[in-house]
């Protein structure tokens, strides 16, 4: 069987209440590339923050997307999920927080170790 050598991460930084379109494709384009055998993660950046906190709730219509994705979601900005005030959904999700540029999300180290950027 063909294995690929893709490597993508999805960046989200869409407020799901600004476009929930585009949280959606998002989500779906990284099922995508997952249910395809491809390498994908998934981060939530800058507003995308509370796109995670919304669809970490089980009643959100979402939320089977962050399941189906749970493996593969990296997490969230660190600094943004405080800034935002979505603490609470986030720690109650389960969801790492990842500050390893300053406290921040690095989107540098996702293109050091090889990932093409997709943001959404």
């Amino acid at each position: 069987m063909f294995m690929s050598e893709l490597k993508i991460a999805v960046v989200i930084y869409e407020p799901i209440g600004s476009d929930t379109s585009r949280v959606y494709r998002g989500l779906k384009t990284a099922l995508e590339f997952k249910e395809a055998g491809d390498e994908v993660v998934v981060v939530f950046d800058g507003s995308g923050v509370e796109s995670l906190a919304a669809i970490s709730d089980p009643k959100h219509k979402m939320n089977p997307l962050a399941v189906a994705l749970q493996d593969n979601i990296l997490g969230a900005c660190g600094f943004c999920v405080t800034s935002h005030g979505v603490s609470d959904p986030i720690e109650t999700g389960g969801w790492p927080l990842l500050t390893d540029y300053k406290g921040e999300a690095s989107t540098r180290n996702l293109v050091v170790q090889g990932y093409q950027i997709l943001s959404f």
